[in-house]
């Protein structure tokens, strides 16, 4: 089942994994992949850490969920560093084994771009030649607050737009208003592009990962700091991961009553916080609660 198909047919739940790097990540990905997938997800999506090493594993996690029958799944590709013949084969050995959704992605410019033949520079290179190996639905990724390597948003939003119109589908990088989202939209409105944006969600459950989230390109508003910390006050760790979990449940409902085309949720491999999210928004039979 291609993404694009599932949304136009209505707002999707999706859920974004890691592929493992050794077993003890298998075991701990294994287990959060049982309990989430009793809440039947529209589609999952697996990440491309880097590397020929991991692009295998991501290759192997995505098949193998394609194999067993129960889930859609996407696979995350990088494109800068490769060349167009192996971008290519890449591309043609998933739609071989019955992968039908790819994230385009460009990823991180080497250091020194000296030491990398790469005949790709931008994601919207790799939505083109996705395009012409054909049988594709292409997602591409979106930064609300704009990309970290943009100069300005205005030149954030016009080069999303480009890659928008060729590709089916965004996913963002993970936010904290619903604003943030709402704006995104509009300004892709204004340049003439409507695809779907699916709003990306990760809870802030510690205060230590107020830092990690601005390093990450998302810096967690000052309201949002200000609530985590009185949480903390009253009832320590416990209280700061509640109230985190609390404040991501509020926005998904913000953004399912503001239109959002789905909700994605990235979860580090962990199920709790997800489900228990879900479970607010949807109850224990993925029907939105009232």
């Amino acid at each position: 089942m291609r993404i694009d198909h599932l949304l136009a047919a209505g707002p999707t739940r999706s859920f974004e994994f890691m592929p493992p790097k050794d077993d003890e990540e298998a075991r701990v990905l294994a287990d959060t992949f049982r309990d989430l997938e009793v809440l039947e997800p529209s589609f999952v999506s697996v990440t491309y850490r880097g590397g020929r090493e991991s692009r295998q594993r991501t290759f192997d996690l995505v098949t193998d969920i394609e194999r067993h029958g129960h889930l859609v799944a996407m696979a995350h590709l990088i494109c800068v560093g490769h060349s167009r013949a192996e971008m290519r084969e890449i591309l043609e050995n998933y739609l071989a084994a019955g992968v039908e959704n790819v994230m385009a992605l460009g990823g991180d410019i080497p250091a020194d771009p000296a030491l990398v033949t790469s005949e790709f520079r931008h994601a919207v290179d790799l939505v083109e030649l996705a395009r012409d190996v054909g049988g594709f639905s292409i997602g591409v990724a979106a930064h609300p607050l704009g990309h970290p390597r943009s100069p300005d948003r205005r030149s954030d939003r016009r080069h999303l737009a480009e890659k928008l119109r060729l590709a089916d589908f965004a996913v963002t990088q993970f936010f904290f208003e619903r604003d943030d989202w709402t704006t995104l939209v509009a300004e892709l409105a204004e340049l003439g592009v409507t695809k779907p944006v699916l709003p990306g969600i990760m809870p802030v459950t510690t205060l230590a990962g107020v830092p990690r989230m601005a390093q990450m390109g998302a810096a967690v508003p000052a309201s949002l700091v200000a609530r985590l910390e009185a949480a903390h006050a009253v009832g320590g760790a416990p209280a700061v991961r509640n109230e985190g979990v609390r404040a991501a449940s509020e926005l998904c409902e913000q953004l399912l009553d503001a239109g959002a085309p789905g909700l994605h949720f990235y979860t580090l491999n962990r199920s709790t916080a997800t489900r228990e999210i879900h479970e607010t928004l949807f109850g224990p039979h993925g029907v939105r609660r009232p």
